[in-house]
Order: structure tokens, then sequence, then C-alpha cells
């Protein structure tokens, strides 16, 4: 089994069946792992692919005040939009198109995602399989702000729109894999990816839930 396929994820003939499936339908991942924040932003390049490959369009929603440059090695491509949820606006970045909305209001972050995807499928008459790429992080910053059951009910209404457009969302949940968030949360996703750090090195391991299809650890690199 090696590790890349489709965004630098683990490969076996059981894997390759499952992920390309996903692909193909449209899906969305579940980022797991009470560990430092840079195994997850190591983790979030892979699954949203080099930002010089293009036509990926790629949507990056942050919570809790990330900087979305440290999601790109190389720098990001004009297919990039990134949210705020937070009252005071961030310093304007030239790299992105960016906007901000009302931290206090769950439904005005959710319109805002949803129009975002509307806007990349009406630009491009329709988006293919996989060229819709999107990140969330961090829903920790969601839960801790609001009731769970709203949290559920706005993630239940972006993956459904992610799969409608056959893209590939991955939302950062920076608690252990057994927490109760993550059971809450998991029936909304296809894949529950796990991450950590032994000494200098990343590594990550994937539970597909179509199949009950689970990976090793895997060094993520």
């Amino acid at each position: 089994m090696h590790t890349e396929h489709g965004g630098g994820v683990p490969e076996s003939t059981a894997f390759s069946q499952e992920l390309a499936a996903l692909k193909r339908e449209g899906s969305n991942i579940l980022l797991v792992g009470n560990e430092c924040q840079d195994s997850h932003v190591l983790a979030c390049r892979r699954l949203l692919g080099d930002a010089s490959d293009d036509p990926r369009h790629r949507l990056l929603v942050f919570t809790d005040g990330y900087d979305a440059r440290e999601r790109f090695s190389d720098g990001a491509s004009d297919n990039t939009r990134v949210i705020f949820k937070q009252v005071e606006e961030p310093t304007a970045d030239p790299c992105f198109e960016e906007s901000v909305v009302d931290s206090r209001l769950l439904s005005a972050l959710g319109k805002e995602i949803i129009t975002s995807i509307d806007e990349f499928e009406e630009g491009n008459d329709g988006l293919d399989p996989g060229q819709l790429r999107i990140c969330v992080d961090s829903l920790v910053s969601l839960l801790d702000n609001h009731s769970p059951e709203n949290v559920f009910r706005l993630l239940h209404m972006v993956t459904s729109r992610v799969r409608q457009a056959s893209g590939m969302g991955h939302f950062h949940l920076s608690v252990d894999r057994d927490s109760d968030a993550v059971h809450l949360l998991e029936p909304l996703f296809d894949a529950i990816v796990e991450v950590r750090t032994e000494g200098e090195v990343t590594q990550h391991r994937w539970h597909l839930r179509d199949g009950e299809v689970s990976s090793g650890w895997i060094r993520l690199e």
C-alpha cells in the first residue's frame, strides 16, 4: 500500500476502488486527531491538491482565525476562495478572493458556502468530479460556540451540497477519534481520517464507512 491516490491518500485494491467511487460521486472526510496543527495542515495540503493544478476550484472556510496561505506550499491559484467566520474583518490578502461572515450566525456561514459552490458551478458550466475541493477548519470552534444540533444541521447541508457537486470536502476536528464529537458527526461523512505525529513523522489512517474498510498508519509526506 502506498500513499498517493487523488490527493495524497493510501491506495490498495480495496482502497483504490472505494476512493475512485467517492471521487466520482462526491465525498466528505472528517479529519481528526488531537495533535499539533502542523499535522492537520499537512493532511489539508494533500487533500486540497497542488494549487497550480488547474482547473481545480478550492474553497477554504476558517472559523478560528487560521492563515489561509499556509495551506499551499507553492502559492494559491486564482481559483481559490476563502471564507472567514468572525466579527472583525481579517487583513486582506491579495492572493485570495475573501469574504467575512458574522461569527454569531451559522446560517450566514452556510449561505456563503453554498453561494460559493453555486458560483463555481455557474462560472464553469458545471464542475467535473473532484474538481471542487473544500476545507472547513475548525469544527471545534463551531461546537464551542453553537449547539451540537445546529452544527449538525449546518454540516448536513454543506456535505450534501458537496456531494451534489461531486466535490471533495474535508473538515478538521482536532479531537481524539473516540470522542463524543466524532461519534455525533461521523454519520455525515464518507470517511474518517486520523492524523498523528510520531517523533518527526506525520502519519494518517483511513476508515471508509462504505464497506468498513480501514488502513494502517501510513506516513504522510
